[in-house]
């Protein structure tokens, strides 16, 4: 678990991914088309990669990715994080975290 909070507060846009994931994948292209650019952290290419997804479980991420973090504060999965940038918030979100500054 304090990796994970470690790691999520390293940059303003973080997201734990797997690179198989398509989900994953979808959300990564949404924050590159919005102006961020997340650290992105694969958890099938790390080596304490079962370790962080068992943490990320523990958070209540279920599927464990893709998990977001926006200024270290946990925003959820894919399905959260596409309903915040359909009602708009999502911008705002990076923009008050510094992920992006229009």
């Amino acid at each position: 678990m304090d990796r994970i909070r470690d790691l999520a507060s390293k940059k303003a846009a973080v997201i734990f991914t797997k690179s198989s994931c398509c989900m994953c994948h979808s959300i990564k292209a949404l924050f590159y088309e919005l102006g961020a650019s997340p650290a992105i952290h694969e958890l099938d290419q790390d080596s304490c990669g079962r370790e962080m997804e068992r943490a990320l479980r523990s958070l209540g991420c279920n599927p464990t990715v893709p998990a977001v973090f926006i200024g270290g504060q946990f925003v959820g999965s894919a399905k959260d994080v596409i309903s915040l940038h359909v009602d708009g918030s999502l911008k705002q979100l990076l923009i008050n975290a510094r992920a992006i500054w229009f």
